[in-house]
C-alpha cells in the first residue's frame, strides 16, 4: 500500500443516524460496513438460540435482541461514536444501557452467527473490539461446519482459550451457568 494513499474517511453515529433504514450497515472503527441478507440457515439457527435465550431469562433483569439492533460499543455521549456494531444475538444485563437506539455500552453475551461474507470480521476485528470493551461471553457459531466457539473474558481483560461445541455437546453458559442446550437443536 502507497504511503500517499487516502485513509478512509472515518464515518460518526451522528452521520449513521441519517442512512436510509432499508440498509444495515456496521461501524467498525470509523469505517462502515454494509451487512449482506442472512441466509435461511443462519436466520433459523438465530431465531431458535433468541428463543431459548427468551424463554430461559423470561422473568429475569437481562433481555435478549437480535440484529438489527444497534450497539453502540464505546458509549460517547456526543455521537462521534466510531463503532457501531449489530450482533446477530445480544444480552443486555444493565438496563441503563439501553435506549431507544439500542444499546449503549457493551453487552453482556454477544453471539454471531458466521457467514462466508462476515466470518473474517466476525472472528477478528469484532472479537478484538469486544474482549476492548468487555463483552463477558463471545460466542461464534459456524454452521456448516456444525461448531461454536465460546469465549469467556478473564480477569486480566483478555479472553481465554476459546471453548469448542460440536452438535454432540451440550453448551453451559459462562454468565449463565443454569443455561444448557443441546447443540444438536440448533445446528442440525
Amino acid at each position: 500500500m502507497s504511503m500517499n494513499q487516502p485513509h478512509p474517511k472515518k464515518v460518526t453515529y451522528a452521520e449513521y443516524l441519517t442512512w436510509p433504514d432499508e440498509s444495515r450497515y456496521e461501524i467498525i472503527d470509523g469505517i462502515p460496513y454494509l451487512q449482506a441478507a442472512p441466509s435461511r440457515q443462519h436466520q433459523r439457527i438465530v431465531t431458535q438460540l433468541t428463543g431459548e435465550f427468551y424463554t430461559f431469562l423470561k422473568g429475569k433483569t437481562c433481555e435478549v435482541y437480535t440484529a438489527p439492533f444497534d450497539v453502540r460499543l464505546s458509549a460517547t455521549d456526543d455521537e462521534e461514536e466510531y463503532l457501531v456494531v449489530q450482533p446477530d444475538i445480544s444480552v443486555v444485563c444493565d438496563k441503563r444501557k439501553l435506549d431507544d437506539k439500542g444499546c449503549k455500552g457493551s453487552p453482556d453475551l454477544i453471539v454471531e452467527v458466521l457467514s462466508p461474507s462476515t466470518w473474517q470480521r466476525d472472528r477478528i476485528e469484532k472479537l478484538n473490539s469486544y474482549q476492548r470493551h468487555g463483552v463477558k461471553e463471545y460466542l461464534l457459531i459456524y454452521p456448516n461446519e456444525k461448531i461454536v466457539e465460546q469465549y469467556i473474558l478473564e480477569e486480566n481483560g483478555m479472553y481465554g482459550i476459546p471453548y469448542i461445541y460440536n452438535e454432540e455437546n451440550i453448551f453451559r453458559s459462562h454468565i449463565f451457568p443454569d443455561f444448557e442446550l443441546s447443540m444438536s437443536h440448533i445446528l442440525s
